[in-house]
C-alpha cells in the first residue's frame, strides 16, 4: 500500500506522530539512516533504551499490523504527500542547538521531493530555522520554490511521554506556514490526526512557541528548585508550602523541585544562532539562571545525601546507597538527560557502594561500569545505609519503602509527611 506520510526520524518526535497517523488511518512510512532502530521496528521491538516513554512494544505492533512501514530507503520519500521532519536536536558544548540532523534529513528529502508534497519540521529550534535553513536546502536540492512549488510549515512537537490524559490526538497542534496556503495545507494534514489545530501567524512565531513553552518550563522549576533549597536552610516544609499555594485559583501555577531537570526539552536561548553566525548580542538571562540553577541541584542531591549520612555517623565512602528510578520523569525508562547520572557518578567518586532500582531500566552503566540492579527495591532498601528516591514511579510503594529504608532521601516530595526527609 503506498505511503501518504513519511516521518523522518524515529526517536522520540518521530514514533508518536507515526503512532498517531497510523491510528487515523494515514498510510504512515517512517524514514531513519539508523539501520538498527528500522530492524528493531520491523521486528516489533523498541528501537532503543527509554522508548516506552513514546511507545510500547503493543503500540509498535498494532502500528505494524496497520501497515505501518519503517525503512532506511530514501526512495521511499518520493511516495508521499506530507513528509515531517522529526530529526533530534541537542544542545552542544557551545550551549547551541545541534542542528546538523535536519541538514542531514533536509539533504535527504530534496532530491525526493515532488511538487505539491507538504513538508512539516517539528525539532525544537531557533525561531528562523524553517525559512533560514531548512527552506534553502530544500529548494536547492530540488529546484522547486517552497511555497509555489511545495508548502512549508513548522509545528512544534508537544508530545509527553507518559502523560495518560494528553496524547498526541488531543493536545492542540500549533502550525505555522511560510504562506497562507501553507499554513492551510499544514492545518488540513493534522486536522486528520489532531483534534484541534491552532495557526500561527507565520513559522517564526510556531518556532517561538516552542522557545517560550521550554523555557517557561525550566525557570519554573529552577524557581521551585531555589525555594527548595531556601526553605530547607531556614526550617520550612517547601511541599507543605506549595501544597497550599496551589490553592489559589489565580495567578498562580504550582511547580515542584527535584534533583535536577531532564529530557529532550532542552533550555533553548535564541543568543546562540549558531548555524548563521548569528546572536542577538545579549542572552536571555531569565534562561540563562534557570540553567544554572537546575544544574547545581545534582551537586545538592550528593550534599545533603553525605550530611544525612554523617549525622547517622556514616561517611560516603563505603555506604551502601540505594537510587530509585534513574529515568528523566515517572514512569519512562528515557534517560535523557536525568540528573540520575550525575549524582551516581558523584557518589561513586566519594566511594559510595551504589545499587539502582528502576521497573523501566533493566541495566544502568555510570562511568562505563555496570550499576548493580536490585531486584526487590524493600529489601534493598533495608540493607542500604541511605535509599535516594530520584523519580516516583507508580509503581513504587513509598509507604513501605519508607518503612523499611534506614535513611530515605525523597528528592521528589512523593512520600508520606514526615516518613522520609525531603529536598
Amino acid at each position: 500500500m503506498p505511503a501518504d506520510l513519511a516521518v523522518i526520524g524515529l526517536g522520540h518526535l518521530g514514533l508518536p506522530l507515526a503512532q498517531a497517523a497510523t491510528a487515523a488511518g494515514i498510510p504512515t512510512v517512517g524514514y531513519d539512516p539508523d539501520a538498527h532502530t528500522v530492524a528493531e521496528l520491523r521486528a516489533g521491538r523498541m528501537p532503543s533504551e527509554g522508548a516506552d516513554g513514546c511507545l510500547t512494544v503493543a503500540g509498535i505492533r498494532r502500528m505494524l499490523n496497520a501497515g505501518f512501514r519503517a525503512t532506511t530507503e530514501d526512495v521511499e520519500l518520493g511516495r508521499v504527500r506530507t513528509a515531517v521532519i522529526c530529526a533530534p536536536t541537542r544542545l552542544g558544548e557551545d550551549r547551541a542547538l545541534d542542528l546538523s540532523a535536519i541538514t542531514d534529513a533536509a539533504r535527504t528529502l530534496a532530491p525526493r521531493l515532488r511538487p505539491h508534497t507538504t513538508v512539516l519540521l517539528e525539532s525544537p529550534v531557533y525561531p528562523g530555522t524553517t525559512e533560514d535553513l531548512l527552506r534553502p536546502l530544500l529548494e536547492a536540492g530540488s529546484g522547486l520554490r517552497a511555497g509555489q512549488d511545495f508548502h512549508l510549515a513548522y509545528s512544534p512537537s508537544r508530545f509527553d511521554p507518559g502523560n495518560r490524559h494528553h496524547a498526541y490526538a488531543n493536545t492542540p497542534k500549533v502550525i505555522g506556514g511560510l504562506t497562507p496556503a501553507c499554513t492551510e495545507a499544514a492545518a488540513a494534514f493534522y486536522g486528520r490526526v489532531c483534534e484541534r489545530v491552532v495557526r500561527a501567524r507565520g513559522p517564526r512565531e510556531a518556532e517561538a512557541v516552542k522557545v517560550l513553552e521550554t523555557n517557561y518550563r525550566h525557570v519554573n522549576i529552577a524557581l521551585a528548585n531555589e525555594m527548595a533549597v531556601f526553605c530547607h536552610d531556614i526550617g520550612v516544609d517547601l511541599w507543605d508550602v506549595v501544597r497550599c499555594a496551589e490553592t489559589k485559583p489565580f495567578g498562580f501555577q504550582a511547580f515542584r523541585p527535584g534533583p535536577g531537570v531532564g529530557g529532550h526539552g532542552v533550555p533553548i536561548d535564541p543568543n546562540y544562532l549558531s548555524y548563521k553566525g548569528r546572536s542577538l548580542g545579549y542572552p536571555l538571562r531569565m534562561v540563562e539562571l534557570a540553567q544554572e540553577v537546575n544544574g547545581r541541584m545534582p551537586r545538592y542531591v550528593i550534599q545533603r545525601c553525605a550530611t544525612l549520612l554523617n549525622e547517622h555517623g556514616k561517611s560516603a565512602r563505603g555506604a551502601r546507597v540505594l537510587l530509585l528510578g534513574v529515568g528523566y520523569k515517572p514512569d519512562v525508562g528515557d534517560q535523557e538527560g536525568s540528573p540520575a547520572r550525575e549524582i551516581a557518578s558523584r557518589l561513586m567518586e566519594m566511594g559510595a557502594q551504589l545499587s539502582y532500582h528502576d521497573p523501566y531500566v533493566p541495566q544502568w552503566r555510570v562511568l562505563g561500569h555496570p550499576v548493580p540492579r536490585a531486584d526487590c527495591p524493600h529489601e534493598a532498601a533495608a540493607a542500604a545505609d541511605l535509599t535516594v528516591l530520584l523519580q516516583h514511579h507508580r509503581k513504587y510503594d513509598l509507604q513501605g519503602l519508607s518503612v523499611k529504608a534506614q535513611l530515605l532521601l525523597d528528592t521528589r516530595g512523593a512520600s508520606p509527611a514526615g516518613a522520609a526527609h525531603r529536598l
